[in-house]
């Protein structure tokens, strides 16, 4: 069995003093994907930002405390990425790709769209990305690719409605369907088929007591290739501490993660 835990700590040393990593030391997961680090490698000097056990990784963005990204893993991969060769995923280091015997997980930071006007460069974006996902399928036919983090900024708080409004991000027609779990155009598949309970939120404004009200947007995810589909097992999200505005999400599946 194999856990992975992704999180988005909207700034490590923030979520380092608010426990992160001492949670993290009672999970025992194989793989753990961070977005947002917003710090430079040079200041996660304290041995709590490599935690004991792990293999650690981080990326960061040329801007300092922005962006940026961290993969830990157990078993020390064959190969680790972090550059493509476009942005503006290589300045803003929202990347990193560890690839092991037949499987390879990515930390995938993607740029939000808070206002009309940024949406065109998300979407271009994820064009360039759903192109590498084809090129790595093409190259390695074989491979289980499973995919870490696809985040979209639907328009209420309930992902459903991204599917059933996609004029109002200018969605393709065969574009991303959320609540259908399939993203159908790179043949992508929304891991939590398994936990079929309503309010699977992960992140929370910090305006209207959102968190109090739990009235949040689900915008974290493990997406997964299809070979995957039968392997998940389980899903979950933890909502009992606060490390930052997003909660931590784990999945089970059943395989081993090997060099």
């Amino acid at each position: 069995m194999a856990k992975i835990i992704t999180c988005n700590t909207n700034g490590i040393r923030a979520a380092a003093a608010k426990g992160f990593f001492d949670w993290l030391r009672t999970q025992q997961a194989d793989v753990v994907c961070i977005q947002e680090t917003k710090a430079q490698e040079d200041q996660l000097a304290d041995p709590v930002f490599s935690p004991e056990g792990y293999h650690c990784f981080y990326n960061d963005a040329v801007k300092k405390g922005y962006s940026g990204t961290a993969l830990y893993s157990k078993v020390r991969p064959q190969r680790v990425m972090t550059r493509l060769g476009w942005e503006p995923l290589d300045g803003e280091g929202r990347y990193i790709q560890a690839d092991y015997a037949g499987l390879s997980v990515i930390s995938l930071y993607m740029p939000s769209a808070p206002a009309a006007k940024r949406h065109s460069r998300k979407f271009r974006f994820m064009e360039n990305f759903m192109q590498h996902l084809r090129e790595l399928s093409a190259a390695r036919p074989s491979r289980r690719y499973h995919l870490r983090r696809l985040e979209y900024l639907p328009p209420a708080n309930r992902p459903e409605e991204l599917a059933q409004q996609p004029e109002k991000l200018r969605v393709p027609a065969r574009g991303a369907r959320l609540a259908g779990r399939v993203v159908r155009r790179g043949r992508l598949v929304d891991a939590r088929v398994v936990n079929k309970e309503p309010e699977q939120y992960t992140w929370w404004s910090n305006r209207g007591q959102a968190w109090a009200k739990n009235v949040g947007w689900r915008l974290d995810y493990q997406v997964i290739s299809p070979q995957l589909v039968d392997k998940v097992r389980s899903a979950s999200i933890y909502k009992e501490q606060r490390f930052s505005d997003h909660a931590p999400q784990t999945m089970e599946y059943d395989l081993e993660i090997t060099a």
